[in-house]
């Protein structure tokens, strides 16, 4: 056994004990960080200096502490795209690349205008724009500390960022029935929701909380999808997965929308409503759940 096999093997335990779920992948990404490798090269890695044991011995001490991993390494994997991530700025999660998925499998006219609310570091963002090359996109965020990162984040790429409250009323009007496709990962957890100590005491609460049932954006993404959205136009929200009936409800409330079906993320659980902006209203109104 290497001497980098056995350093690991012993922070992974460190971690463990420290109540981390997935210790030894956080122990092997750290590990990386700080030989400057790619996790699945550690093995070809032969002799380790004690440079390497001091700054590694204060990441695994840091992560023990419930500092999130990508706060240490500074980078978030989200599909397609690594972000730089940090302190003040939403850590994007696997649970949304089930919208990413969703929305790369729909079929846009070209070029296509595409707008991210509550893009935080732009996850969603980019990733669209990398599938859609040629389409308009824009992220919207009214945090600075956020659109910090998501400014690094867009660069070398076509994204356009927008600071702007997505509860304001009339809200950016030149919108008004070009949008080709809306998606948003607004704040939606209930405020009294006890969370895991990396989101609890390192994502922004302004991104994280919805009020006291979670629902305190939604209505207003909904207003603005069905005043954005063409004719046909495709929305998706992420909700908390206790509120999924509730974001249905709001969106068939608006009265513009058709097509509504309540979704699941790759692990099961009720995680976003998507919908189609209907041309007209119609004399009935109704969803589907499932």
């Amino acid at each position: 056994m290497t001497a980098l096999r056995r350093v690991i093997d012993s922070a992974a335990t460190v971690l463990a004990e420290a109540g981390i779920d997935s210790a030894r992948f956080d122990a092997e990404e750290l590990a990386a960080y700080v030989a400057g490798a790619e996790r699945g090269r550690l093995t070809l890695i032969e002799s380790i200096d004690d440079d390497f044991l001091v700054r590694y011995h204060d990441a695994v001490a840091a992560r023990s502490r419930r500092v999130p991993l990508q706060h240490l390494t500074g980078t978030a994997a989200f599909g397609p795209v690594l972000l730089q991530v940090g302190p003040g700025v939403f850590i994007p999660r696997p649970e949304t690349e089930a919208i990413l998925a969703w929305a790369t499998s729909r079929h846009l006219p070209a070029p296509a205008v595409i707008v991210d609310l509550c893009t935080g570091s732009g996850a969603l963002a980019i990733a669209l724009a990398q599938h859609w090359p040629t389409a308009r996109v824009i992220g919207i965020d009214d945090s600075e500390a956020a659109l910090d990162y998501a400014r690094r984040n867009v660069a070398g790429t076509a994204v356009e960022l927008v600071r702007a409250d997505v509860t304001t009323a009339g809200l950016l009007p030149e919108l008004d029935g070009r949008v080709d496709l809306i998606v948003a990962n607004p704040p939606y957890v209930p405020d009294d929701v006890v969370l895991e100590p990396e989101v609890a005491r390192h994502d922004p609460a302004h991104a994280v909380f919805g009020g006291t049932d979670g629902m305190a954006v939604i209505p207003a993404l909904a207003g603005l999808a069905g005043r954005w959205l063409r004719p046909g136009g495709q929305f998706a929200v992420e909700h908390d997965d206790t509120t999924s009936c509730a974001t249905v409800d709001v969106v068939v409330a608006t009265g513009l929308f058709d097509d509504i079906r309540a979704r699941c993320d790759l692990a099961g659980r009720p995680r976003f409503v998507t919908a189609r902006r209907r041309a007209a209203h119609p004399q009935t109104r109704g969803a589907l759940r499932g």
